[in-house]
Formats: structure tokens, C-alpha cells, sequence
């Protein structure tokens, strides 16, 4: 077997997989440790640089690195890494003098970014500082977009959104707020150099099903009544209520009506409780609230009196597979089932809704009539439109917005720099060693034994009485530093230098998990099986190292180090080391080549 090119971007895609999980790619090892230390301001500056909105999405992050945290290939749970990223936020000190200073002069390019989510806001982040006007269009009157309107303040405080919107509207974009673009048309005829479409997915989707219009009064569209909750135009709920729908929305309806008044509420869904859409915790946290998920039920019809809801029919489904594991729902034939109520939230899914995007301006739209947008740079097919978050490839979440606003402003930028969008500069990759001394290192090379802790909540009674109180306290300092702790330093790598190995097998003995064998060399399903524990995770590369003195290779399993750094404390030849990893990603301001 070839030895592993140890420098190469796509070997550590396999072994800081938390890194490479977070779609804004958000050094994680690294700001874990400064928070373990008590750096939490440099912590929050890490992550702001990728991440953008620390506080919000250590409260509301959907976790995408969490699955992939390395921790869970020792036990059962990972690092509670959404949740630490509050911890920074939480115990930072002042950043201001911290952030992006002024451009030096202006440098004459406009930017029209219609919506200010978070996918125009991390445009406006990442080119202001460097001289472009940028100009955010949304029809709101403050900005924020879906994290001001359709999260409920008992998840995020208010002071959380305007703190962390409030970084980026300092940096200088001018904010049109409470203007509504209606015409893209309109808009190309302006003297913007490019426009930025980041408007997400704003329509809900309804049930065209009997009594939907007899009924309508009391029926909802659940992500539309969340923002008129969020805006105080809606303060109280009937007591029985029925939530459609089995993702994250369903989620925030059904605990929000817990809280406006609502005492019956039922969340009612058409597929099994384990392949709803909602995140685990969302559904473990409605529970907690005494909120019951109803699985297997499609709804029929809504039933009413004189025009009055009553309630809903139901038809019992059960699950079927076909040969190609394909599933389908067939009627049970039970008797139909009958659930009465005050109020529906209809929330089973979101669309996207383009009306202002005239059809006739060379911008194609596919069959979905979904704007026909590239996935690597973000543009459209007229040249100066860009999209991003929900509106480039429909509903995800914060983070992967986050993500497309980073990308997308690469590629404004080198396009107004007359530059080809879709080329991407490589990423950097740096190793340097942690060495202090023949046994010291500059991290915490011990391995915790703790189990994963919980984030302690408000009482219930409590949180139950007011929809802006919020339910999940944080962690405290100590919490916060014991979690830490429980990371596995995965972008601190053991690097093994062949020239100087003696191959004494000192390595071997005091390997705590088995992972370092020195063997014939041979293919990979080969030395798969020879290793000292066999490698079984055929995802994971195999560190394997060149010819050695006796013709041998050293094989490591980097699929269960746990990076401790035991081997390099071991060797008496300084064979092994261990040097951190840094992924450098391209941003805006390094994406030119002029």
C-alpha cells in the first residue's frame, strides 16, 4: 500500500471529521480547547469567522458535526459541541475591537442582497470590509430573517439575535428595511454590480383537503403563525390543538401553543417517530412538555359546525417495502380516527416562492421552478444573480446558509474582479508541532472519562408561563470546562517520521487502544486484517507510513487513536510527534488573484 500523503486536505477530511461536518468548516478542536483554558473570547472569535452568529447557533445549530465527532467511536455520545459554542458566547468579554475594521476607501462595486437571513448577512460579513457597498432589501422591519421570525424566544432571546445581527450591520452595509423588492427586473436596471438573492423558503406549505376553507379560520400555517408570535401580532392559542407535520417547525408550533394558552396539543404525523424529520432532541424536548407525537395517521379531513373547527379525521397507514427497500404508506383499514381541537398548525414543509423573478430576464428556472443555481459557485444563469441559503436549493438550516453566504461571496467578489466565479482557490493545510519538552505538550493530552452532560433546563412551570423565557440555562463554567474536556484533540495528529524509527515497538506496547502495527507491507484489504486490532471501518484511511529498515511498514488505525500522544511520550527517538492541524478555508478576501 501506497504511504499516506499526511499533508493532503482530503486524508484529514477522514480524521477531523467534525471540521469537515460543519458545512462553514469551523475549526472545533481548536475553540474547544480555548474554552477549556477559559479563552472564551478568542473561542467566540473562531467561530464568528466561520460560523457568523456563535450565540444563535449554540442554541438552535441542527449539529451536523456532533455525528461526526470522533468521540463516539469510544462511547456512545459525542462532545456536546453546539452547545459549548454558547458557553464562549455566553462568558466573552466586548469584541469590538475585535471585528473587521472600515475598509480603507471604498471600492466602488454595489451589492444588492435581497433578504437579511443569515445567508445576505454572512455576504455582507464577508464583503464590506472589504470596500463594497453592500445594500440588504427585506420587507421586515428589523433584520434577522427566519432566526428573528419563525424561532421561538424561549429557544432564542431576542437580545441574542439583535447582539449578533447587530456585529454585522456595524461593519456598514445599508440596511433598506421594510422595503420589499418586487421586481428583479427592476432591480438588474439599478447600478449593481451583482445582487445577492438570500430570501429563503417564506411559503408554508397547506393541506388541500375537505373543510380547509369552511375551517379556515382556526387553521394555520405553522411557520407564518410562528412570526406573527414572534412579532406580537398573536398571544393566545385555543386549549386543544392539533400540529401537522413531523420536522423542526412542528416542533417550535406545537411547544409555542403550550405556551399561549394551549393545553391539549397534539402533534400529529403521517410517517414513524424515527424517520421524522424534526432533530432528535427537538422531538425529546416537546415530550418533555408533556406534548405526545402521534405516528402513522394521515389526515382526511377537517371536520367543523357552522363553520367552526372541530377537530380532524385521520386515516390509520402502515409501513410497506418493496424490493428495493422503497416505502410506501397503505391504509391499515381501521376505522377512521377522529381527534377534536380548537386550532390546526399545518407545518409539512416549506417552499420556496419567487413572484417577484420575472421569467423573461435570462435567469432559468428548473421544473420545480426553483432558480437554476450552480453548486459550486452560487450563480445563476444570468451572470450577476447569485443564491443562496433556502433559496438556492430549498428549506436546510442556519448553518448551511452560513455556509452559502461564505461561498457565494468568494464568488461575487471575483466576479466584479472580472474573475471566473467558479474557480476555487485550495484550502490551506499547516502542521505544527505541540512539543514543550520530551514529555509536555501544549494541550491536554488526557483522555476524560466523562460522560456527556446535560444542559440544565428552567422548571417547567416556569417556562411553561411565558413564550420569551428561555427554557435551556447553558452551561455553567465548570459544566463547560468538564465538557470540554471530553474532546479528543482530533486535529492533533500523531506524525511519524521513518528515518529516525528503531522500530523497538515502544509504541506498540503503550498504545491504550491497539492501534499502531508494524507489518509486511501488502494492499489495504490485507493489511486491514493483520493489523494488531483489524480495521474494520472501511471509511476511514489507514495512516500507513513508508519502508522502514527491515522492509516493514508501520500501519496506524486512525479510525480509534485517540490522539493522547502516549507513542510520541514513548519513543526514545522522537520517531513520533504530535502536530495540530489547520485547515485554512478561502474566504472572500484571499479568493483573488489581483
Amino acid at each position: 500500500m501506497e504511504p499516506t500523503d499526511f499533508q493532503s486536505p482530503q486524508y484529514f477530511h477522514k480524521v477531523v471529521d467534525c471540521q469537515w461536518a460543519c458545512p462553514a468548516h469551523t475549526p472545533v478542536p481548536e475553540y474547544i480547547r480555548l474554552i477549556a483554558a477559559g479563552r472564551y473570547t478568542d473561542a467566540y472569535m473562531i467561530n464568528w469567522k466561520s460560523n457568523v452568529f456563535p450565540g444563535i447557533l449554540g442554541r438552535t445549530c441542527d449539529r451536523p458535526c456532533e455525528p461526526a465527532c470522533r468521540r463516539v467511536r469510544v462511547e456512545d455520545e459525542p462532545v456536546a459541541i453546539c452547545r459549548l459554542k454558547r458557553v464562549a458566547a455566553d462568558n466573552k468579554d466586548d469584541i469590538q475591537d475585535r471585528l473587521p475594521p472600515p475598509a480603507a476607501r471604498p471600492n466602488g462595486k454595489r451589492i444588492a442582497c435581497v433578504g437579511a437571513g443569515p445567508a445576505s448577512l454572512t455576504v455582507a460579513r464577508d464583503l464590506a470590509p472589504l470596500g463594497y457597498e453592500v445594500v440588504i432589501f427585506d420587507g421586515d422591519s428589523r433584520a434577522g430573517g427566519m432566526i428573528r421570525s419563525q424561532i421561538p424566544r424561549f429557544r432564542l432571546p431576542e437580545s441574542v439575535i439583535d447582539e449578533e445581527v447587530g456585529y454585522i450591520t456595524g461593519l456598514g452595509p445599508v440596511m433598506r428595511l421594510g422595503e420589499t423588492v418586487d421586481s428583479m427586473a427592476a432591480l438588474l436596471e439599478e447600478d449593481f454590480d451583482a445582487i445577492f438573492v438570500g430570501t429563503g423558503a417564506p411559503r408554508g406549505r397547506d393541506l388541500d383537503i375537505p373543510g380547509r376553507q369552511e375551517a379556515a379560520a382556526r387553521i394555520h400555517i405553522g411557520i407564518d403563525w410562528l412570526s406573527s408570535v414572534s412579532f406580537g401580532h398573536i398571544e393566545k392559542i385555543g386549549k386543544r390543538v392539533i400540529v401537522l407535520g413531523g420536522g423542526n417547525t412542528a416542533m417550535d408550533c406545537c411547544r409555542t401553543s403550550r405556551r399561549l394558552g394551549g393545553e391539549d396539543v397534539k402533534v400529529v404525523v403521517r410517517s414513524g417517530f424515527e424517520e421524522m424529520k424534526a432533530s432528535p432532541w427537538e422531538k425529546e424536548d416537546a415530550m418533555h412538555e408533556g406534548i405526545p407525537i402521534l405516528n402513522f395517521l394521515v389526515p382526511l379531513a377537517f371536520t367543523h359546525e357552522d363553520g367552526r373547527l372541530t377537530g380532524v379525521n385521520f386515516e390509520t397507514v402502515r409501513p410497506e417495502y418493496d424490493d428495493q427497500h422503497r416505502r410506501r404508506l397503505v391504509p391499515t383499514g381501521d376505522p377512521v380516527t377522529h381527534i377534536p381541537c380548537d386550532d390546526v398548525l399545518v407545518a409539512v414543509g416549506q417552499e420556496n416562492s419567487f413572484p417577484w423573478i420575472e421569467r423573461d430576464i435570462g435567469l432559468e428556472f428548473d421544473k420545480w421552478d426553483m432558480p437554476v443555481v450552480s453548486e459550486v459557485s452560487f450563480a445563476s444563469t444570468n451572470p450577476r444573480v447569485f443564491f443562496g441559503g433556502d433559496a438556492a436549493f430549498g428549506p436546510k438550516n442556519i448553518i448551511w446558509a452560513v455556509a452559502h453566504g461564505h461561498d457565494a461571496a468568494i464568488s461575487i467578489h471575483r466576479f466584479c474582479h472580472g474573475e471566473d466565479p467558479n474557480v476555487r482557490p485550495d484550502p490551506g493545510v499547516t502542521l505544527v508541532s505541540q512539543k514543550m519538552g520530551i514529555h509536555e505538550w501544549s494541550y491536554d493530552n488526557d483522555v476524560s472519562l466523562e460522560q456527556r452532560n446535560r444542559v440544565p433546563l428552567r422548571e417547567m412551570k416556569e417556562a411553561l408561563r411565558n413564550v420569551k423565557v428561555e427554557v435551556e440555562l447553558g452551561f455553567d463554567g465548570e459544566t463547560g470546562f468538564r465538557e470540554a474536556e471530553r474532546c479528543l484533540n482530533c486535529d492533533i495528529q500523531t506524525v511519524f517520521k521513518e528515518p529516525l524509527c528503531i522500530e523497538c515497538d515502544a509504541c506498540v506496547d503503550i498504545c491504550p487502544m491497539d492501534c499502531i502495527t508494524f507489518t509486511e507491507d501488502g494492499d489495504e484489504a490485507d493489511l486491514r486484517a493483520r493489523l494488531t486490532a483489524p480495521a474494520l471501518n472501511l471509511t476511514q484511511d489507514l495512516y500507513v507510513s513508508g519502508s522502514l529498515k527491515t522492509g516493514r511498514v508501520m500501519v496506524k488505525d486512525e479510525d480509534v487513536c485517540l490522539h493522547c500522544g502516549l507513542c510520541a511520550e514513548r519513543c526514545p527517538t522522537g520517531a513520533w510527534d504530535m502536530q495540530k492541524f489547520l485547515l485554512n478555508m478561502t474566504d472572500a478576501e484571499g479568493a483573488c488573484s489581483n
